[in-house]
């Protein structure tokens, strides 16, 4: 039974309305899309300010952040799989009611213990819902529809950072009712009732025509070796390394094969598992999420390394690094809109032609972090953003394009579910490799005391520590060209 799942090619879905997915029920589903991240993004900004109101530790602040993207991480790939079974609509309606619920509790938490609860069971509804986005535009759209689908999806990811972080900012300065950082909680509340209002009646009921059993053992096994990585990526740093959390992460690799040969186990037994092993055997699947780690680890190293370097080398605030970014996230937007034409046309050549835009952004952002570290970097960054960001968007929708049009659509949500995950595991690991090397460089930069540049000594480290990781990313950019030129032709 080992190639079940690639003789299986998409099957008969049951949906609710004849005409599959509407451009309001599109919109609805990536108004939930957009919650996720924008809910990460948004709590960078506020941390100070929950840190003198709730006066918390650094490791305890690490764990709001971590929380939540840990327990999203950890229960992506199991919400694709219960879409699957039990209705993917059903599945978004539950896990946007529960992510409404916890913004109220996250937004009136009394102390930080109650705010980390909250904040952890936000991730697990945020991994309820939005698997169910691609897996129902996969299973309810075809040929351009599927693509013009897929390009918004990527343009609601790449407006929402820029929504969470300037929004964050400007929500923090207004300051509504003396209420301090709780309000970039609070105002999930009414998106999230009329967005479970709109879904009633917008969303497709779609599920697999042949829904699986529960897999318990793959379901543990892939928590346990998810957090064995993304806990020790997320909270060494702010912990010191323990030995028992360097224990942890040494778990992580024996998990991962102890997870494919159970996996590999159920399949040929006949029965499905949590994540089928024949996924991977197809080559859109296998060749994009092979591109996708090297391309998401860049991009989550580059977004947190920015934020850092305006702040700390040039003295912007909150508001100030996140305006500094949008010229970037705008582009990413636009590009986005346009690329399943750019994709249409080129295929596969897209993600070469995406990343190597990319990179000539990249490589225009370095002469500046190294010989242009004033209070103008930010305007002298403006183009080679530009530039960044519109490669980035034809990338990431290419990687995306290439691996769901291999998914066969009654497993729409397996597949969605294992891209976010990938996605998500490479965001963190990019936060946490880069920003070491960002902070290592940084740190030796300062202490040379040059005093050159916006912030004198710590200015120069800033600047020092955001070239290595330019030159890191330029250098990741080669790679994914290179495995994109071996990947199949997206559909």
């Amino acid at each position: 039974m080992t190639d079940t799942l690639l003789a299986t090619r998409p099957t008969r879905q049951r949906r609710a309305t004849p005409g599959g997915l509407t451009p309001a029920g599109l919109t609805t589903l990536l108004i939930g899309a957009a919650l996720a991240p924008i809910d990460f993004m948004v709590v960078n900004v506020a941390l100070p300010t929950i840190d003198r109101d709730l006066h918390a530790s650094t490791a305890t602040l690490e764990l709001i952040v971590a929380g939540y993207g840990i327990s999203y991480a950890l229960l992506l790939v199991l919400g694709g799989r219960l879409g699957d079974a039990f209705g993917r609509r059903r599945l978004f309606l539950t896990g946007l009611a529960a992510f409404t619920l916890t913004s109220l509790v996250c937004g009136l938490a009394p102390n930080v213990q109650t705010l980390i609860a909250a904040r952890i069971a936000q991730g697990a509804a945020g991994a309820l819902m939005l698997p169910q986005v691609l897996a129902t535009i996969q299973a309810t759209t075809t040929g351009t529809r599927r693509a013009r689908a897929i390009g918004r999806f990527g343009a609601t990811s790449g407006i929402a950072s820029l929504i969470g972080q300037v929004g964050g900012g400007l929500l923090l300065a207004a300051n509504v009712a003396n209420t301090g950082w709780r309000p970039i909680f609070l105002i999930n509340v009414p998106i999230g009732l009329t967005a479970l209002l709109l879904a009633v009646r917008t969303v497709p009921a779609t599920r697999s025509d042949r829904p699986a059993r529960a897999d318990l053992a793959g379901t543990v096994l892939l928590a346990v070796g998810v957090a064995a990585l993304l806990v020790p990526l997320t909270e060494g740093r702010a912990l010191g390394w323990p030995g028992w959390l360097l224990a942890l992460f040494a778990v992580a690799p024996f998990a991962a094969v102890a997870f494919f040969l159970v996996e590999r186990r159920i399949e040929r037994s006949g029965r499905v598992p949590l994540l089928p092993p024949s996924l991977l055997r197809l080559a859109g699947v296998r060749g994009g999420l092979l591109a996708a780690v090297p391309f998401f680890v860049g991009f989550g190293g580059f977004m947190f390394v920015y934020a850092l370097a305006m702040q700390q080398g040039l003295g912007l605030g909150p508001l100030g690094a996140g305006l500094a970014i949008s010229p970037l996230a705008v582009s990413f937007f636009v590009f986005s809109m346009l690329s399943p034409r750019l994709i249409g046309r080129f295929g596969r050549r897209s993600l070469p032609f995406g990343v190597a835009v990319q990179g000539l952004g990249i490589a225009l952002m370095i002469p500046v972090a190294l010989f242009g570290w004033s209070h103008r970097a930010p305007l002298l960054l403006i183009v080679p953003l530009v530039i960044a960001g519109a490669g980035q968007a034809v990338g990431a929708l290419t990687i995306f394009r290439v691996v769901l049009s291999d998914v066969p659509a009654d497993r729409a949500g397996a597949g969605s579910g294992i891209l976010t995950t990938t996605q998500q595991t490479a965001l963190a690991l990019g936060t946490a490799l880069l920003g070491s090397l960002y902070a290592t460089v940084a740190g030796s930069g300062s202490g040379s005391g040059s005093g050159a540049g916006a912030g004198g000594a710590a200015g120069d480290g800033a600047a020092h520590g955001m070239a290595a990781v330019l030159a890191v990313q330029l250098a990741a950019c080669v790679l994914i060209a290179a495995l994109g030129r071996r990947l199949p032709q997206p559909r």
